[in-house]
């Protein structure tokens, strides 16, 4: 969810612990945590923030210079006499610096080339997922080279979507494909659960992580290919939605054996892309549409996430002082994904346009599920039983119950699903629909209908 899950994600998925091999993720050695380009992103971001700071200081020596009133609006301007040419000078010498760095991580790039071939370690790769949720789309706008693409994956590869090395890489086919699709912060590795240390049979006191993937058994056990979704989690998810609805069709269309059926298992942010991407490939008569037999939603926010509403009124509050103004910027970081997830956006309309920070109302475009599918939500909450505070206010922690079984004050915007179609797992977290076995057990009934 909001930017608060990057660090929750990074101690879920113990980011400091050795890699290690796991079912459907095979990995090869050498894996590395560090890539030759990873120089140059980081030089670029550092370089980026630095530029920042110094705005930020320059706009607050220039209110109180101005000496304003407590409270209003903040004050442009930058100051002028012989404060504004300091500031003006650092600007320039950072402009030298980031010439001056990119000339010579040029010229050391080559003599790395070698760790470039390195697959990178699971814990570079859950990084990367939470630096993506957070800064992903001025990663993509800047053209950083930590910007992840939308890829789809099987056995922890991606797929090139290509008749021919469609082929190659699915070496037994199935004609039903089950995609599951992250969420905010995360990748598709994260559909794992690793443990903090396991007994190893080596002799006592020898401990190893230990990891646990339920997924592809699951598929395999209803006759599915197990496909995974990697996208940028910090774009706008109708952007990531148009992306996937690409993707899919081209994937129905050069798999290796005719598709029967297609499932959809979307977990938080994932439910909201898939749902995205429904509406794209109907307005466009995309052909893999026609295939979605089932659309399954994990604490998805689909009125969106408490958290992202508290942030935009933090802004708010900071934004009320001229003197306090500028540090609304660092806020404001946070990428057009998490955004996204204040009112459960979904298409190019319900924020083209419109300032993203700005206080107003809800104004997303009521969108239906997609018709002759089957739709089902699960809803985590953190309380023992059915009207708690808990189960109330909080949910998962990160989504309320209302909003991941689409529930709504508003009839038009509510998602009208069974009641068969909707479970909510109580005593369990939002990263906890992941793996726990109650929650796949249901998933699993409801693909086999």
């Amino acid at each position: 969810m909001p930017n608060q899950v990057a660090p929750q994600a990074a101690l879920q998925y113990n980011v400091l612990a050795e890699p290690a091999a796991t079912p459907g993720f095979p990995m090869s050695s050498p894996a590395s945590h560090l890539h030759p380009t990873d120089l140059i992103a980081t030089q670029r971001m550092v370089i980026d923030a630095v530029a920042g700071i110094t705005r930020l200081v320059e706009s607050m020596h220039h209110t109180i210079v101005q000496v304003p009133a407590p409270l209003g609006a903040g004050l442009s301007g930058r100051p002028g006499g012989i404060t504004g040419f300091v500031y003006r000078c650092i600007h320039g010498t950072t402009r030298l610096v980031d010439g001056g760095l990119d000339l010579l991580l040029a010229g050391l790039l080559p003599l790395l080339g070698s760790r470039a071939q390195a697959v990178a370690s699971p814990q570079r790769e859950a990084v990367l997922a939470a630096l993506n949720g957070v800064l992903g789309d001025y990663l993509a706008r800047s053209g950083n080279p930590l910007a992840t693409s939308m890829s789809l994956r099987h056995a922890g590869r991606p797929l090139e979507l290509t008749a021919a090395s469609l082929a190659t890489a699915i070496t037994q086919p199935r004609p039903r494909i089950l995609l599951l699709a992250h969420g905010l912060c995360m990748n598709d590795q994260q559909w794992q659960r690793r443990s903090a240390r396991a007994t190893s049979p080596g002799g006592p006191g020898a401990a190893v992580p230990r990891t646990h993937n339920p997924w592809p058994a699951l598929a395999r056990r209803l006759g599915y290919t197990l496909i995974h979704l990697r996208y940028n989690s910090g774009l706008n998810v109708s952007t990531n939605g148009r992306a996937l609805a690409a993707q899919l069709q081209a994937l129905v269309a050069h798999w290796p054996v005719p598709v029967e059926a297609l499932s959809i298992v979307g977990h938080s942010m994932g439910g909201l892309v898939a749902r995205s991407a429904c509406h794209y490939a109907a307005l466009e008569h995309q052909a893999w549409l026609k295939r979605l037999r089932q659309l399954v939603f994990l604490g998805s926010p689909h009125h969106g996430a408490p958290l992202e509403r508290g942030g935009n009124g933090i802004d708010r509050l900071l934004a009320s002082s001229p003197y306090t103004a500028p540090f609304a910027r660092l806020g404001q970081i946070r990428s057009a994904g998490i955004t996204d997830l204040r009112h459960g956006n979904l298409l190019d309309e319900d924020w083209q346009g419109h300032d993203r920070f700005a206080a107003g109302p809800d104004r997303r475009q009521p969108i239906p599920l997609p018709a002759g599918v089957g739709c089902y939500a699960i809803a985590a909450s953190t309380g023992a039983a059915a009207g708690t505070l808990a189960d109330r206010l909080l949910g998962d922690g990160l989504v309320t119950v209302d909003s991941a079984l689409g529930w709504h004050d508003e009839q038009v915007r509510r998602l009208p699903l069974a009641q068969d179609a909707t479970w909510i797992a109580y005593g369990r977290g939002h990263l906890d629909l992941l793996t726990d076995p109650a929650v796949r057990a249901k998933v699993a009934a409801w693909l086999a209908t």
